[in-house]
């Protein structure tokens, strides 16, 4: 299953749109090698990359709320705080079993509450930086 930034996912922002654009890229392109049975050679940049990057995104986006004094803030931050854990967690599963089918399906399901962040949090984050900042 490939991660697309549908227009449903666009934001309007457009940091935070070439944030998922590229966080997304990561992610398919990790799944490809452990399709390819490459996984393992693989998953350490790959995990690196996508702790560091998930760590700089939501930075940048906490950035964007405390700037435009986001109402939603304190939860948002907790979201991410609590989704870096799980993220962390998923990728230390698939460096210590490797890339199993049950690894992979827990990645997805990471994904998958992203994409539902995204969905809903992001967008409203957006439209309200966009509010505040013109």
């Amino acid at each position: 299953m490939r991660y697309e930034l549908t227009a449903e996912l666009l934001t309007g922002n457009a940091l935070i749109d070439s944030e998922h654009r590229q966080l997304f890229a990561a992610i398919n392109n990790l799944m490809e090698e452990c399709e390819k049975g490459r996984g393992r050679d693989f998953i350490a940049q790959t995990s690196k990359f996508l702790l560091d990057y998930v760590a700089k995104h939501f930075s940048d986006e906490e950035k964007l709320q405390v700037s435009s004094k986001y109402p939603g803030y304190p939860a948002h931050k907790t979201f991410h705080e609590g989704y870096k854990k799980n993220l962390a967690q998923t990728v230390k599963e698939i460096e210590t079993n490797g890339a199993t089918i049950a690894s992979l399906g827990k990645l997805n399901s990471v994904v998958a509450v992203l994409i539902s962040h995204i969905r809903r949090e992001d967008k409203n984050l957006a439209a309200h930086v966009k509010k505040t900042h013109g």
